[in-house]
């Protein structure tokens, strides 16, 4: 499937258009534009594109008014028609945000029940007690996300709500020609909503992809055959920057040998989860790092590890933000893509991870672990592939049995002497050594 060997940018389109957060309707800058980074994208590796929210909402985009309407903020649905054709041009899918687990206020079909009551159509499209009060004081009380009563909880077991996100899924694959969905709070929807959703991503357009937003617990509940292809891996993001601030390599490689370890009770073995070290709801990884040489190899990790690659717009070059400044910090629009020396590192490990099966598709295995190294090995059909990764200011001599005498350094493309076991590892270095035979 295509989404496995993807590597993934993620875009906030209120942000990047510089929408007012209110819904006033008017067009700062156009959707379409995100055309431009075309040639910036393609330098860096990228062969699919994640849209945060699109679709006319309140405020932030995701709480929904109009599934079938780009967001007046952002343009039309022809400038977005446009951009997906642009896009597809150049090799890369486009995955849009599936927000089905509530809607905004501002939903026709809410603001008929708040206005009929009893006598709207729609009243058993939400979970509603007309007995009690909201927090706008409505008269009745509804069912919010996790308490945010500007998010309104939609009734997935209702077969009209099911109608109304599928006929506007159909509209997304035939209008804008979508590749796939990433479902936000995955974890908060119904089960039998899933199995149907998954039914109807079969038989929509082949490779269709549903990817979830999962926080904990056991994604297997989620990913599997009748639900998702894969989901967020929100274990392996904590763990990745926690590893270099407490310089503590044991975190991240626990957490991975739990979920993709040689042992058979592994977790998620075959299994390709979307993987990132920041997205739209957490501090930029250029702010939560406490060592900036750091940055470079957390990226390096990123690609070297099991999953499939996702790239937060504008950290590809460090751009700087705290979750405690507000969501619109952590969502800003940039005029233009920037490329320095990060960038020009993440374009290598993407290039590297894209051209080799072993970093896709390969077992994992650890055979150096320290707490300031690690060296990991991948294997697919005889490829064996070594990341080695040095986040020390010092240099290290690594040992271990390598099964070969030298290696070819996927990055430098330069020939590495393996012979005795010892593999050195310059300080705050990255390195995917091709064994060869």
């Amino acid at each position: 499937m295509w989404l496995e060997e993807s590597v993934f940018y993620q875009i906030y389109p209120m942000g990047f258009c510089n929408a007012s957060f209110e819904n006033d309707g008017i067009c700062r800058r156009n959707i379409k534009e995100f055309a431009d980074w075309r040639g910036h994208l393609a330098k860096l590796g990228v062969n699919a594109v994640y849209f945060s929210p699109v679709f006319e909402s309140d405020t932030h985009g995701y709480n929904t008014r109009d599934y079938k309407l780009i967001d007046k903020r952002l343009g039309t649905n022809e400038d977005f028609k446009e951009l997906v054709k642009k896009l597809h041009k150049k090799g890369i899918r486009v995955v849009l945000d599936g927000v089905f687990n509530h809607v905004g206020r501002g939903f026709p079909a809410f603001r008929d029940v708040v206005e009929k009551r009893w006598d709207s159509p729609y009243k058993d499209w939400f979970n509603i007690s007309f007995d009690g009060n909201s927090n706008y004081n409505d008269g009745l009380w509804y069912e919010g996300w996790e308490g945010n009563y500007d998010l309104v909880k939609l009734n997935l077991r209702n077969e009209a709500v099911v109608q109304h996100i599928f006929d506007a899924i159909h509209y997304w694959v035939d209008e804008f020609d979508i590749d796939g969905l990433r479902l936000d709070v995955a974890y908060c929807l119904d089960r039998d909503f899933l199995h149907r959703l998954r039914e109807l991503a079969n038989n929509i357009k082949p490779e269709f992809a549903l990817i979830g937003e999962l926080l904990h617990g056991d994604y297997n509940q989620f990913v599997n055959d009748g639900m998702l292809h894969s989901c967020t891996n929100y274990e392996c993001y904590k763990g990745l920057y926690s590893s270099f601030n407490s310089y503590n390599m044991f975190e991240i490689v626990h957490s991975l040998k739990r979920q993709f370890g040689p042992e058979q009770w592994t977790l998620y073995k075959g299994k390709h989860l979307l993987c990132f070290v920041d997205n739209h709801d957490v501090t930029r990884v250029a702010s939560i790092l406490e060592n900036p040489a750091h940055l470079p190899l957390i990226y390096g990790l990123l690609f070297a590890m099991p999953g499939i690659p996702c790239i937060y717009y504008g950290s590809e070059w460090g751009t700087k933000a705290h979750k405690s400044q507000g969501d619109p910090a952590l969502r800003p629009c940039f005029e233009k893509p920037e490329w320095n020396e990060l960038t020009e590192k993440i374009a290598e490990y993407a290039k590297a991870h894209r051209e080799s099966k072993a970093l896709i598709y390969g077992d994992f295995g650890a055979p150096v672990l320290t707490n300031k190294q690690c060296v990991l090995e991948r294997r697919c059909d005889g490829e064996r592939v070594f990341a080695a990764f040095n986040m020390d200011d010092k240099p290290y001599d690594a040992y271990f049995n390598t099964g070969c005498a030298s290696g070819l350094d996927l990055l430098s493309n330069e020939k590495v002497d393996l012979s005795g076991g010892k593999l050195y590892l310059p300080p705050y270095s990255v390195s995917y050594i091709k064994a060869e035979a």
